[in-house]
């Protein structure tokens, strides 16, 4: 048969059928069985880890982890930072097993060439260079220059750790679809400012979470939350066809055009520059930003990169704890509700609760005060759920060290500014 590029139109799309696909696989409903995390790390120098990495460096270091046998997918961030994404997993033992297995093994390779991980939510060294040369990244790039520094900012400068649950059920309830979607929204300044890590320098100063502020002054509609008033299926395919276009793929190696103004709906009913096919609504799909994304399960992703070996446990446990166990996810939903509604029907990450949650992390009172009940949910939920004791134990001690005291990983110290020591 002959060969056809991967690029090539093969599937031209009508608009209802575009909705149709969008609506399809956003959320794919049945009881949460499976959970998922993706990690970033930074790459820094084992003796000086405050100067910034030639790319040469980087590179071999991503060689050495790329070709180790891992059970997670293995990608490199546009500035360097290093991700490991966890295949489906079906406990939360199962999960961090995975993950923590890999990471040992990236952890010694990188060691032989006199380099770290760190966790950090955005990186306060001098701007590096975008280690990415392929057309989607300059194509993402040239897009976001056009509102500012901060799409470079978060391209090469940013960390974080993802968690993806399932959808949950289409019937109401606690693990219903449109309870935990709700619920992600809800909870997300919550977990923005108890797992800040990103102390903000510059135009950030101030912030404990400066990376999320950095979503905060990109295009605003790509980072948005569609309305929570609508169903999610519904408000989901209308914000993702309404979006704009970031860019039109192409054949071959030349750059690929960066329309102005043009929505994937507009594309649809023009027609040019070429027609869009499915596998270019998939990609755009992919080029959406909000702080929650439906990708047949529920990505969270406004959580900073956090500190050492295993601080990143705690997040992932804590999302599992609150989204799986039908009683914390009601004791979440009733807590982080109450709390939203003092602050209006803002969008998130643009609502003034996530705007605090970023700048004062859980020296906010209230947002203090939500995250102790939320935590002190999960903590209990987790035996509940047949939770390793170690993620049991750091959850208790995350939440003494931290929530309990109106404290966030930024209020450390970190090794990444000369002078600074070495974070516990």
């Amino acid at each position: 048969m002959p060969q056809t590029s991967p690029l090539t139109p093969v599937r031209t799309l009508t608009e209802t059928a575009a909705e149709d696909l969008v609506h399809g696989i956003c959320f794919k409903t049945g009881p949460p069985r499976l959970l998922g995390a993706e990690l970033e790390w930074l790459v820094v120098d084992a003796e000086r880890p405050y100067r910034p990495l030639p790319p040469d460096r980087l590179t071999a270091a991503h060689d050495a982890a790329r070709a180790l046998p891992l059970r997670s997918r293995f990608t490199v961030e546009p500035g360097g930072q290093l991700e490991l994404s966890s295949p489906p997993a079906a406990s939360l033992g199962q999960c961090l097993a995975d993950l923590q297995a890999d990471l040992t093994a990236v952890r010694a390779a990188l060691l032989e060439r006199g380099l770290l991980l760190r966790g950090l939510g955005h990186d306060p060294r001098p701007f590096a260079r975008r280690l990415l040369t392929a057309p989607r990244y300059e194509a993402m790039e040239a897009y976001f220059d056009r509102t500012g520094p901060a799409g470079r900012t978060m391209m090469r400068s940013s960390a974080s750790v993802q968690v993806c649950v399932d959808a949950g059920h289409e019937e109401p309830g606690p693990l219903g679809h449109v309870r935990r979607w709700r619920l992600a929204h809800l909870l997300g300044a919550v977990l923005v400012a108890a797992f800040a890590n990103s102390p903000g320098r510059g135009p950030y100063a101030g912030r404990r979470c400066a990376r999320q502020a950095v979503w905060d002054d990109l295009d605003p509609h790509r980072v948005l939350a569609p309305p929570l008033d609508v169903p999610p299926r519904e408000a989901w395919t209308r914000h993702a066809l309404d979006t704009e276009v970031m860019c039109i793929r192409s054949d071959g190696d030349g750059p690929w055009p960066v329309p102005r103004g043009l929505t994937f709906r507009d594309w649809l009913r023009s027609g040019g520059p070429r027609p869009p096919t499915a596998e270019d609504l998939d990609y755009h799909l992919t080029t959406l930003f909000p702080p929650v994304r439906p990708r047949g399960h529920l990505e969270l992703r406004m959580i900073d990169a956090q500190p050492g070996d295993h601080g990143w446990v705690v997040p992932v446990a804590v999302v599992h704890a609150l989204f799986d166990d039908p009683e914390a996810a009601g004791t979440a939903y009733r807590t982080t509700k109450a709390l939203a509604d003092a602050y209006g029907p803002h969008p998130a990450p643009r609502n003034p609760l996530w705007r605090a949650a970023a700048r004062h992390g859980l020296a906010d009172p209230q947002l203090r005060s939500a995250a102790t009940v939320c935590f002190r949910a999960a903590a209990e939920a987790l035996p509940r759920l047949g939770a390793p004791a170690a993620a049991v134990d750091a959850v208790a001690d995350f939440t003494e060290r931290y929530v309990l005291r109106g404290r966030c990983p930024a209020d450390d110290p970190h090794d990444l500014v000369p002078g600074k020591e070495a974070r516990a």
